[in-house]
């Protein structure tokens, strides 16, 4: 269920971002990356685990740093960090011990951001080729 949840949500956020032009400037994905990467600390925080806190500090600073390069210089990173992130969740739990996770969280999260990845790099790569194609700068 959780799988499911995760995608349907998703692609709702992913939908409506797209409908209200919320992803217009490249500013949403990273920002999503941002967030999503979050999550993990605030569970920390939550099972009260200072050890697990340092480790998710951590992690979710290697994630923020690449949704700022990736906004900056290429939305490419942003979406191979979403997918990345996603890939993560299913072994997190495996690699940093943290009380306060839910357990249908990995599951849900890993199948949200491989999702929110897998359209961001459709939308690049439809951006991409529609500029091959037309020759003419595309406002993203």
């Amino acid at each position: 269920m959780a799988y499911l949840i995760g995608a349907v949500l998703a692609l709702a956020v992913v939908g409506l971002a797209a409908i209200v032009q919320l992803d217009r400037d490249g500013a949403f994905y990273p920002t999503v990356l941002v967030v999503v990467a979050s999550y993990y600390v605030l569970f920390a925080v939550m099972g009260g685990s200072t050890r697990a806190l340092m480790v998710e500090s951590l992690i979710m600073t290697a994630f923020l740093v690449v949704a700022v390069v990736g906004f900056r210089q290429n939305l490419w990173l942003v979406a191979a960090a979403l997918g990345a992130h996603g890939i993560m969740d299913s072994f997190h739990g495996r690699v940093v011990t943290n009380p306060g996770v839910p357990a249908w969280w990995p599951p849900f999260c890993m199948t949200f951001d491989i999702v929110a990845a897998g359209y961001l790099a459709w939308l690049l790569w439809r951006r991409h080729a529609t500029l091959l194609t037309q020759q003419k700068p595309l406002i993203y």
